[in-house]
């Protein structure tokens, strides 16, 4: 039942079509919600549908569907849309639409069109808290709203929100964290007359039978934001995209040759040549990054293949009718692939009448002949493309210069009061693995593997999107009886010492169901691709804490827990994964003479920094300092510019060159004053080491 007003008063129609024309980055923003217990991480919004820069102005476009979500810069979400429309539609005060359609995305916001209703994170059991020194550390933050031990997944997000049609959607949101189904979300939607409500006069006003009713989805996938600028710009907005389907009408599977055991209906993309760069030296199809920008690390240097990533819309179930719940294998009954810079996607807009004929027209197009891949490649041989994916066609594709995004609509659907239709679809990201990018890539960047044979092993990453999907729909088919792991740890404290990093946890439940508890470890970065995390120490089912004593001073360490239950089953890392260096610190030192700066002349430029700290290169240390004092640095003037508070009983502390208010320095000589802030005292003599007050002055110079 819709539970707000739709007025059609002559103020509200023109504040609406004041918003609607507002660019899309300027309009409300809705609030949203993370994925992120398995190897596919994704942010949903409130309104229904995850639009274009929809979760921040200052989103990069590619915000979205990372996988895999370990490693950094992982994003192929540039855009999506989800609109809902008819045929003959009267609204509330007798306006006769001959088509209506209401929109979220691509680049508007559903403000308007859309109400949110309900939006909740369900969860088996509560998030694990990850703590650094103290600190809570995370990459995503998550708040669950709701615990569900019976829920069929490890976390569900349950979304309502109403449409100016009378049309309230539900969607339930499923992840799953057990491998080989870590890597898609479910989506279970049910699309439901309710009618509207008239909340001046406080009446339910009368629904209307919504004829030749259509829901459609329009997804613009870009694979994948790593090879954004390392290839060119224009990847990033799915230029290079390459679009292909499976089960999109019955004639299609002999056309295009597809195998039997591909009778699947799905939609999905890749990465594939794009002509339309400065550097030509190298073909690009799967991403190789051969000369990195500035933004990848300076150790990726070997050619690695930055876009293996397959991404693909599944659909598993949709009803046949209302009233025949049956799964129609004709749905989706429009599939096809549009242009991602029409007018078509931006501007939308539900009182404008010529507009919405011609979206309506795309919900209600069939399935597109050619597809989209067999367009710029009438082959088949995709490994031996050389066109490029974003061609310059006629409506209804039209795609210069933003490339093409996937269609796909369901219906037509005769929608009386109170009826609903329902349709379950997974999304679902796989591809080639870290190792082979990095094997793949050094092979063909020294000469050893021809680009042809490259693109060849780029291609195998559809068969395990395929094989995904396969896994998808057996969960589904099973009614969700996926085995469950064991749950993560409950508390995780990693805690930095002077001779030790101190790990401590605590389980959910008794640990009778666990097996061990296996301590991961990162150096330097916790998603360097070239540096997989190493298992240090198998812990016991009761044991509850672990010294690492081998650290290196210096280097940040992250960590994460895996339980593993006595099935063989194991949690998910992304469960307890710290995103916080930890750092072995060292004991203080017992006079103030031993103070030292290291290094000095402390050079900004140079490479040896980088080796000295893998992964936080620009820092400045101080060593044998007292365990509570206060260090100030000035300029050479005398002009303080930084103050460091160290009160952790150390004796390390470090200074990354930068000013209180985050400028950075210039080169130059400073002086640091160190002031201990209490006194302190041996435990094992009672004797004073310090005494509050006392000081000492260092100076040191920074190059750049």
């Amino acid at each position: 039942m819709r539970k707000k007003r739709i007025d059609i008063s002559v103020f509200v129609i023109a504040l609406i079509l004041l918003v609607s024309a507002l660019p899309y980055h300027v309009q409300a923003q809705f609030k949203y919600k993370w994925m992120n217990v398995g190897s596919l991480h994704n942010w949903y919004s409130e309104v229904g549908c995850e639009v274009e820069e929809g979760r921040s102005s200052a989103a990069h476009q590619q915000d979205g569907l990372q996988w895999p979500a370990l490693f950094p810069y992982q994003d192929s979400q540039a855009a999506k849309a989800m609109w809902v429309g008819a045929k003959n539609f009267t609204d509330e005060r007798g306006g006769l639409y001959t088509y209506k359609v209401a929109h979220i995305g691509p680049r508007v916001t559903g403000q308007g069109e859309f109400y949110p209703v309900e939006f909740k994170m369900v969860s088996r059991f509560d998030a694990p808290r990850i703590f650094v020194d103290g600190l809570l550390s995370f990459e995503k933050n998550v708040e669950i709203d709701e615990i569900d031990p019976d829920i069929p997944c490890d976390r569900m997000i349950v979304n309502t929100s109403n449409s100016l049609l009378g049309v309230t959607m539900t969607r339930k949101i499923m992840q799953f964290s057990i491998p080989n189904n870590d890597n898609y979300m479910v989506y279970d939607y049910v699309y439901t007359n309710t009618g509207n409500i008239d909340d001046d006069e406080e009446i339910e006003l009368p629904g209307q039978t919504l004829t030749d009713f259509y829901i459609f989805f329009q997804y613009r996938l870009a694979s994948c934001f790593n090879t954004r600028y390392a290839i060119a710009n224009g990847t990033g907005w799915g230029m290079n995209t390459m679009i292909d389907f499976r089960g999109d009408g019955t004639e299609n599977p002999a056309t295009y040759g597809d195998p039997p055991d591909e009778n699947f209906r799905a939609g999905f993309v890749w990465h594939g040549y794009f002509p339309d760069r400065d550097d030509k030296s190298y073909d690009n199809i799967g991403g190789p990054i051969w000369n990195p920008a500035s933004y990848v690390a300076d150790y990726d240097t070997v050619g690695r293949l930055g876009a293996p990533q397959f991404v693909g819309l599944l659909t598993i179930y949709a009803d046949k009718s209302p009233t025949e719940k049956i799964d129609d294998a004709s749905q989706p009954s429009t599939t096809g692939w549009y242009g991602s810079d029409l007018p078509e996607t931006s501007g939308n807009d539900p009182y404008n009448v010529k507009k919405m004929e011609r979206e309506y027209g795309w919900m209600s197009y069939g399935n597109m002949i050619p597809r989209h891949a067999w367009a710029v490649e009438p082959s088949g041989d995709f490994a031996a493309q050389k066109t490029g994916p974003n061609l310059d066609l006629s409506p209804p594709m039209a795609g210069k210069p933003g490339g093409f995004s996937i269609g796909n609509g369901y219906g037509p659907y005769t929608l009386g009061p109170g009826e609903s239709i329902h349709l379950i679809m997974a999304e679902a990201v796989n591809g080639l693995s870290t190792e082979k990018c990095i094997e793949i890539g050094k092979q063909y960047k020294n000469g050893e593997i021809d680009a042809y044979t490259k693109n060849t092993l780029v291609l195998t990453g559809k068969d395990s999107l395929f094989k995904t999907f396969r896994n998808a729909i057996a969960n589904y088919e099973s009614g969700y009886d996926l085995p469950k792991p064991p749950k993560p740890v409950k508390l995780f404290s990693i805690d930095g010492g002077g001779d030790r990093i101190s790990l401590s946890w605590q389980l959910y439940d008794d640990p009778g169901d666990i097996a061990s508890i296996k301590i991961y470890r990162n150096a330097g970065e916790y998603n360097n691709p070239f540096k997989p995390a190493e298992l240090i120490y198998e812990a016991g089912s009761t044991e509850t804490g672990y010294d690492d004593l081998t650290p290196v001073r210096g280097i940040g360490y992250y960590y994460y827990l895996v339980v593993k239950g006595t099935d063989g089953l194991e949690s998910s890392r992304y469960y307890t994964q710290s995103y916080d260096p930890a750092y072995l610190k060292r004991p203080q030192g017992s006079k103030m003479d031993q103070i030292r700066i290291v290094p000095n002349p402390y050079i900004l430029s140079s490479s040896s920094q980088r080796l000295r700290f893998p992964g936080d290169p620009d820092k400045l240390s101080f060593f044998n300092i007292p365990g509570q004092c206060r260090i100030r640095i000035y300029t050479e003037s005398g002009e303080l510019i930084k103050t460091i508070h160290h009160t952790d009983g150390s004796g390390d502390d470090y200074w990354k060159a930068t000013t209180s208010s985050n400028q950075v320095v210039a080169s130059g000589i400073y002086i640091a004053h160190i002031e201990v802030t209490e006194d302190i005292i041996n435990q094992a003599t009672s004797t004073r080491l310090f005494k509050k007050g006392e000081s000492k002055i260092l100076k040191f110079v920074i190059i750049r």
